[in-house]
């Protein structure tokens, strides 16, 4: 675990002193903000950080962190923070991605790290299109949008982010919206602490390419009503009026109003984010308007043993039990020769 330090560091700290070259109005820019007010907030040392991205416009991400980092290639920036934790199991790792980068040519190693349970920090953006790239339609694109590359629209199924997560066995998933500084740098924080793989989507806004593609339900007059904020042992309660919750009908989640029927807050589900049963987390992370509000928060945080961890635990017990404890050790073993 990295050392605390004593002095508490600033979000300022954290600012490198890179020309920012996001576009004006691109999500990505409170991301960062709030990225750099949960480091803060954690009182590790800047040297014990490193961020780890793939390409796309998240990716410049490490450039502006005064941290540690690397801007690695398309698709692999799971399998470089890997190596990353497990040479250096002391630092705190942070994987930046995006849904084209995170779910597309990097798929494969996405869903692995997130079996395995490496302790890294994924933020993955999910702005349902390629910004970079220009506007093609990405692996979260909505069936039927109509982008430069499906002119009459996709008419493929999008990925759910929380399907991978909790289909590949994973242990932490939260989702946040770009524009909620205060929730995100809570769900930040909780990531980091989290000890194992942590999934966060963030809900980002792509101004030139997708805009406003979330506004259905995080619009500023609509969200209260669309989305959900899940809290730990906390009634499953939303709504402008705090009047609307969920209660578990059969094998179904169902909106109920409160008051309506005799219900009451007693009747709403508790959130329980520790449960190591995935099945109310499955449902909570697909949960999708208009049928139900989108759920926001920490879904699902269970511990489990970390790959990293793993790793070094094998390697000591090797090392305890071999009969080889240096190099000459190993050059005088097995058959040997002694040359006049």
């Amino acid at each position: 675990m990295a050392e605390i330090l004593v002095n508490k560091l600033t979000p300022k700290d954290f600012k490198s002193d890179q020309e920012i070259r996001w576009c004006p109005g691109c999500g990505d820019h409170a991301v960062l903000n709030a990225v750099q007010r949960a480091v803060a907030e954690l009182g590790i040392p800047k040297e014990k950080f490193a961020f780890i991205s793939g390409i796309g416009c998240s990716s410049r991400f490490p450039y502006y962190m005064d941290t540690y980092g690397f801007h690695s290639i398309h698709g692999r920036a799971s399998a470089i923070a890997t190596g990353v934790k497990t040479a250096n199991p002391d630092l705190s790792v942070w994987q930046i991605t995006g849904d084209g980068d995170a779910l597309a040519i990097g798929g494969n190693h996405f869903i692995h790290a997130v079996r395995r349970n490496i302790d890294i920090n994924i933020l993955l953006f999910n702005n349902e299109i390629y910004g970079l790239t220009k506007g093609q339609y990405s692996p979260t694109s909505s069936k039927g949008l109509v982008t430069k590359t499906s002119p009459f629209g996709t008419v493929e199924e999008p990925f759910s982010v929380g399907d991978l997560v909790i289909g590949a066995r994973g242990k932490f998933f939260a989702r946040t919206v770009d524009a909620n500084l205060a929730l995100s740098t809570q769900v930040y924080i909780e990531a980091a602490k989290h000890k194992g793989t942590s999934v966060v989507e963030v809900l980002q806004n792509c101004v030139i390419f997708n805009d406003a593609i979330h506004d259905v339900v995080v619009g500023k007059e609509v969200r209260d009503d669309r989305t959900i904020i899940l809290k730990h042992g906390q009634p499953m309660i939303f709504g402008k009026n705090n009047d609307k919750g969920l209660v578990l009908d059969g094998l179904k989640l169902k909106v109920i109003k409160i008051g309506e029927n005799g219900v009451t807050e007693k009747d709403l589900l508790v959130h329980d984010a520790v449960e190591a049963n995935p099945g109310i987390h499955y449902m909570l992370a697909n949960m999708d308007y208009p049928e139900y509000p989108v759920a926001l928060g920490v879904i699902r945080s269970v511990p489990g043993i970390t790959y990293d961890a793993a790793v070094h635990e094998q390697i000591e017990s090797v090392k305890s039990q071999s009969k080889i404890k240096c190099m000459d050790d190993l050059l005088m073993s097995g058959s040997t020769w002694v040359v006049e």
